[in-house]
């Protein structure tokens, strides 16, 4: 069943918000989420794994995304931004969706990694 599930994301650092007396950095990240199958899913949870350039691991998990657990239609897309602090310049999260067909049992549907790097952070 995941596999009609489609995840793309895309990430940028965030220069605006970043303080210059801090030592966070801040990236946003953009979520598409394509489904693929030939009924409507529900994104019931997330879970998120962080490394962070310090090698800190972080694990985040909860209800829904962005406050809303959304019913995705068959050949249907969602999307939402999202943002994430981190006490490095690079990181990688990766992770998954929990996903309740109409007519089924839950699945997860994986997240594959991705970068999270400030310009210039990885050579």
């Amino acid at each position: 069943m995941s596999d009609r599930i489609k995840i793309s994301v895309s990430s940028e650092f965030d220069r605006q918000r970043m303080a210059a007396n801090q030592l966070q950095y801040i990236f946003k990240y953009r979520v598409q989420i394509d489904n693929l199958g030939d009924e409507a899913v529900q994104l019931l949870r997330r879970y998120w794994i962080i490394d962070d350039g310090n090698g800190q691991r972080q694990e985040v998990e909860g209800e829904g995304v962005v406050g809303e657990q959304p019913i995705i239609a068959a050949g249907q897309s969602y999307e939402y931004n999202s943002f994430a602090v981190l006490p490095s310049p690079t990181a990688t999260m990766s992770g998954h969706y929990l996903m309740q067909p109409t007519n089924g049992r839950s699945f997860q549907a994986p997240i594959e990694a991705f970068v999270l790097a400030q310009p210039l952070a990885l050579h």
